[in-house]
């Protein structure tokens, strides 16, 4: 029976597992996206740093509540130690000694101890750096969101890249193979020369090898595309928006004119909170010198018995209790903690510094990625047109090679700046939802 079971649990875990690889799904460019923020693993980690970073405020807080610790003890005396006393306390000859137990063979205690912290410098300052730290694991958790939200567009835009190639030269084969098949045929009627023929079987060899070559690329990008959503990389998904569509929605030059609010940027974002952080390792060092207090109040009962008898009602436990306050007061540490004082100074000038480089460097991204946008526009423009002149000039040298008033190394020359021009007008397509994306993300407003 239980090797029964123990089948049937591996053949329902297996069957799900097959479900999941084989489940299709089908998504739009921020479809993908919104699911991708909630299963890519960087993210469910970076999730997971914030729920951290609560406890560790939580830890923080709590060290400076109200504490309590009980204790129970229980001791067996096997053989009680001897004490030698001098015998003229019982009435001995002086000079001579007898030999004497103390206490009893069982002995039992319990006791409970609550402590309070009164005032600590550090803990005032502790508190506050938890607060910071959390604000920097939510701000390291916008960066991974960012950063996931542009590995999904570039990963979304490979695959329809891809694709397109893959179309593209499976048109180009189709258009080459007839080509090649007329000319074999005009070749036989003795019209034109065997090296017409040879050179468009060059051209149609190249354009098998890119559309293999295109193939495998895109699977490999489908793939890519599904590890950075999250889901098994074997899994069926099928995109909604197609190239085109999406380069014309992300050409938008008054995005250009986009106030800039460096502030804003997320690396700005966390390089503050490093700042901070070392602002309050400063102050925390210096609370070191002040003295903290703390208050405690104990209860306790002991019994003893030269047989075990704790749970009688006879049983006689003689109770104390203690209330105290303790206060310690740092005096001389022979420069310790003036030196780790200036290493924390030290620390936050570095900080201060990098806080300044990092404000430079934001506005140089920034600029470099509206740069990047507006070249990227511009270079789809120039090469949809240049794709739709190539694509006049390789039609007008197919009717002159047909009419015999072009060599076929003039029709394979206009054959190559098509194929060309083909693969960097739908390059430039993807180029343009990329650096649309990265200007978005420097500037923090996807």
């Amino acid at each position: 029976m239980n090797k029964l079971f123990i089948l049937l649990g591996f053949v329902l875990i297996t069957t799900i597992g097959v479900a999941q690889q084989n489940q299709k799904y089908k998504f739009t460019l921020e479809q993908a996206i919104n699911f991708a923020l909630d299963s890519n693993y960087t993210a469910i980690n970076s999730r997971r740093e914030i729920a951290k970073a609560i406890k560790k405020k939580w830890e923080t807080t709590a060290s400076g509540l109200p504490q309590i610790n009980a204790n129970i003890s229980y001791q067996n005396n096997l053989k009680l130690p001897v004490t030698i006393l001098p015998a003229e306390i019982i009435g001995g000859e002086p000079g001579t000694f007898v030999p004497v137990t103390f206490g009893t063979k069982e002995n039992a205690s319990l006791g409970a101890t609550l402590t309070q912290l009164i005032f600590d410098g550090s803990y005032l300052v502790g508190l506050q750096a938890a607060k910071t730290f959390l604000e920097y694991s939510e701000n390291s958790d916008e960066k991974v969101q960012l950063e996931v939200r542009k590995g999904v567009i570039n990963a979304y835009g490979s695959v329809l890249l891809s694709d397109e190639l893959v179309a593209i030269f499976m048109l180009n084969k189709t258009n080459l193979e007839k080509n090649l098949i007329e000319t074999k045929a005009i070749y036989k009627n003795g019209f034109t020369e065997e090296e017409s023929v040879e050179q468009l079987e060059i051209t149609l060899l190249n354009i098998e090898t890119q559309l293999k070559n295109s193939r495998r690329t895109l699977v490999i990008a489908k793939q890519m595309f599904n590890l950075a959503i999250g889901v098994d990389v074997e899994s069926d998904v099928e995109l909604l928006d197609n190239l085109d569509t999406l380069t014309k929605e992300n050409i938008d030059l008054s995005f250009l004119e986009k106030n800039i609010n460096i502030e804003d940027n997320i690396d700005f974002k966390i390089a503050s909170n490093f700042t901070r952080q070392r602002i309050l390792e400063l102050k925390l060092e210096k609370t070191y010198s002040m003295p903290n207090l703390s208050a405690f109040i104990n209860y306790g009962a002991q019994a003893n018995s030269e047989t075990f008898t704790f749970f009688s009602n006879e049983q006689i436990w003689y109770q104390s209790s203690v209330l105290g306050v303790s206060m310690n007061i740092p005096i001389i540490s022979s420069g310790l903690r003036k030196a780790r004082t200036q290493q924390a100074k030290i620390a936050l000038e570095q900080a201060e510094t990098n806080l300044t480089e990092t404000y430079q460097h934001v506005l140089l991204e920034i600029n470099t990625a509206k740069n990047n946008y507006q070249f990227a526009i511009e270079n789809y423009n120039d090469n949809k047109k240049n794709l739709n002149l190539s694509e006049r000039i390789e039609k007008k040298n197919q009717i002159k090679f047909t009419e015999g008033l072009a060599t076929s190394f003039d029709l394979r020359l206009a054959q190559i700046q098509l194929y060309t021009a083909q693969q960097s007008y739908f390059e430039s397509m993807l180029r343009v939802i990329t650096t649309k994306a990265d200007l978005e993300i420097v500037l923090n407003s996807p």
